[in-house]
């Protein structure tokens, strides 16, 4: 078998002299140096996601018996309604903590009053079943915040405006609860009340008001009042200018009060189980669709960041100079080794075809086809005893001995095509 003898050149341009090769490390240390260099990489990161998980089960641990959310009538926070609710309770109101729509629903009877902290987390299915609830009660329903998503179920004739922050604003207007009351800390939403609707605005910002309240359709004392900013509801506020006034009216001008905590959990208000429209989108809150379309957004700037560090390919000097002939025969102990004789003889017929092609007068892109390279090489050696398409394109040889035999033919035949 032929094999190239050319010594790659050292970069001083001398030949490099033979050294022994570097013994391979065995599969154990690879393994044990593949291992330690990972948790080299990977430590700083693991070290940092331990801390904030024990931190955050630290934190959950101290806090899981005396937290709560924000409005709830039971936390203790700056944001938390555990101060108004306690008044209430001093004034003989009875307050009902209700988490779902079905414990709201079911609490509201007649003559009570319905706070509902998050109208805009609720789905349509949710606000239709709330409205009907609200009016058959004939009492007052009482919503913070509210905003396009909810006030055309909930407050039909009301729109909502840009929101304004929270400042002291004055009633400017003859509802009794807001006179007595006097300034307060109102913001937020702002809404405009269409033509022809029967409503009292309170306290405006820049002309829109953030206190509205619509009488009800029917006989009675029910009412709608939208509040733009929960504010003054929280324990940090209630005692600033005439907040604790205003929400002791507003809440407490019933006997029973039922505080409604919405969240993106309550599953107890689905669509109807006739419902076979199978619109999926219309159960999802709006919030988690913009939520998603910003996390699909930050993704995909994300990729781009990531993919302009890609830059070309940078060639690196190898640290030990191999000889051309120990490429060649440690490639033969590898084939050797697999028992490859079909791959080794295709190499061996491959490399005598692309070297015979040039000297037949074969373009190189047809030395691989014995229609055309056979004929040139019958042309060029009329009198040769050896089968040239057995030779370049004949079966695989069955033993080792034939795959000798075979170099060696190969070797004679280009040999004498390049002597002839």
């Amino acid at each position: 078998m032929s094999s190239a003898t050319t010594d790659t050149p050292a970069p001083g341009g001398e030949p490099t002299t033979d050294a022994p090769a570097p013994t391979p490390p065995t599969d154990s240390t690879s393994t044990a140096l593949s291992a330690r260099r990972i948790w080299t990489r990977v430590r700083g990161a693991a070290l940092v996601v331990a801390v904030v998980l024990i931190g955050g089960l630290v934190l959950a641990t101290v806090r899981s018996t005396n937290a709560h959310g924000a409005l709830d009538p039971r936390s203790t926070d700056p944001h938390g309604s555990r101060a108004v609710a306690e008044l209430l309770k001093e004034r003989g109101v009875t307050l009902t903590l209700a988490t779902t729509l079905d414990e709201a629903t079911a609490a509201t009877t007649p003559g009570t009053t319905l706070l509902v902290t998050a109208p805009d987390l609720l789905t349509d299915a949710q606000l239709s079943t709330l409205r009907t609830a609200a009016q058959t009660s004939a009492g007052r329903t009482v919503l913070l915040g509210a905003g396009s998503p909810s006030l055309d179920v909930l407050a039909p004739g009301i729109t909502s405006a840009r929101d304004t922050a929270v400042t002291n604003l004055s009633p400017a207007c003859t509802l009794p609860a807001a006179t007595r009351a006097g300034s307060v800390d109102l913001g937020g939403e702002r809404y405009e009340v269409a033509p022809g609707t029967t409503a009292d605005s309170c306290y405006p910002s820049d002309g829109l008001p953030t206190l509205v309240r619509l009488p009800g359709t029917g006989t009675g004392t029910a009412d709608t009042v939208l509040l733009g900013s929960p504010d003054i509801l929280h324990n940090t506020r209630l005692d600033q200018q005439g907040n604790a006034s205003l929400a002791l009216q507003l809440l407490g001008s019933r006997s029973h009060l039922v505080w409604y905590l919405p969240s993106l959990y309550d599953a107890s208000a689905d669509a109807p189980e006739d419902d076979t429209t199978g619109n999926f989108l219309a159960l999802i809150p709006s919030g988690w669709l913009w939520g998603t379309l910003q996390l699909a957004l930050a993704a995909l700037l994300a990729a781009v960041w990531r993919g302009r560090r890609l830059g070309p390919l940078v060639t690196e000097r190898l640290p030990v100079a191999l000889r051309a002939s120990e490429a060649t025969e440690g490639r033969a102990r590898l084939y050797r080794k697999a028992n490859a004789r079909d791959r080794a003889a295709s190499v061996l017929r491959t490399a005598t075809r692309t070297r015979l092609a040039p000297l037949l007068g074969v373009p190189s892109r047809d030395a691989h086809s014995p229609d055309l390279l056979l004929p040139a090489l019958s042309a060029r050696l009329p009198g040769t005893t050896a089968d040239p398409r057995d030779l370049l394109f004949g079966p695989t040889p069955a033993d080792d001995s034939a795959l000798v035999r075979l170099a060696d033919q190969l070797d004679a035949l280009e040999r004498e095509v390049r002597t002839s």
